[in-house]
């Protein structure tokens, strides 16, 4: 059994968390460090909550990578500081797993090019959970019959980015399929601004954020005399794990960045 050597990103996130909890699980990964903003120097079991491992935290990429054989580094942080460890772990030559949404379509564009130049692989994806992705592929499908459509994303009220990533994703996918149009009423206003939520390529995106919800999506088709309703769940951050491993696993094979999960499935 091949044994991979893993660094976490944002270890005391509930994301990051978890990601540590899957690492436990499997044999065949083992936790070699951990980047964080505090606790530079303790050992992750010195951190009050996390889980009893012996590596050590950073908090200086550079000094991390420098310290520590690493072949993957897991990242689920913030969308500044995600693409600067995505960059620097390529450079690096480690291969990064990232759940961080947010970059900008430059930003992937850059990180695309640098690992197709260092021939190392990357995964980036806005959403883990094996039932979203298919969800994301279902409603692309559904987008050759039912070209109007919105789509509903919910997440908890401390998600810095809107919409989500996978709300994008999604849209990014719908629009592969449909010819671009304006849809409502042609004279529709807005009496209060951003009513109609987002607008992406004629769709509209609408956001919600609140306590004690963790990550829900709904695609809604309309045609003539009936609608047809798309949904995914993910009621608790496990939920991302399967994917995060699938796509550890995956990424000690390429040689490209890959962007979405979807492009990894048989």
């Amino acid at each position: 059994m091949t044994n991979i050597k893993v660094i976490v990103a944002g270890p005391r996130g509930k994301m990051g968390s978890e990601a540590l909890r899957m690492i436990k699980k499997h044999d065949d990964l083992t936790l070699v460090a951990c980047l964080d903003m505090e606790n530079d120097g303790l050992k992750v079991n010195e951190v009050p909550g996390l889980p009893d491992f012996n590596a050590t935290i950073y908090t200086d990429i550079d000094t991390c990578f420098q310290a520590v054989e690493a072949d993957v580094l897991i990242d689920l942080t913030a969308p500044e500081v995600g693409y600067q460890h995505t960059k620097a772990a390529i450079e690096y030559g480690i291969r990064p797993v990232v759940g961080t949404t947010g970059f900008t379509k430059e930003q992937l564009q850059e990180l695309t090019d640098l690992a197709e130049e260092k021939q190392i692989g990357a995964v980036i994806a806005p959403n883990f959970a094996i039932g979203a992705v298919l969800m994301m592929e279902f409603s692309k499908w559904a987008a050759k019959y039912f070209p109007d459509v919105e789509i509903i994303e919910k997440h908890h009220d401390q998600k810095l980015d809107a919409p989500s990533g996978t709300a994008v994703k999604t849209a990014e996918l719908i629009r592969q399929e449909r010819t671009s149009k304006v849809q409502g009423h042609p004279n529709e206003k807005e009496t209060i601004e951003g009513a109609r939520g987002a607008d992406y390529d004629g769709m509209r995106i609408h956001s919600l954020r609140l306590p004690g919800l963790v990550a829900h999506q709904e695609v809604i088709f309309g045609g003539p005399g009936e609608n047809l309703t798309i949904k995914h769940d993910s009621f608790h951050r496990e939920s991302f794990m399967s994917g995060i491993k699938f796509s550890i696993d995956h990424v000690m094979k390429l040689d490209v960045l890959v962007y979405g999960l979807e492009n990894l499935l048989e």
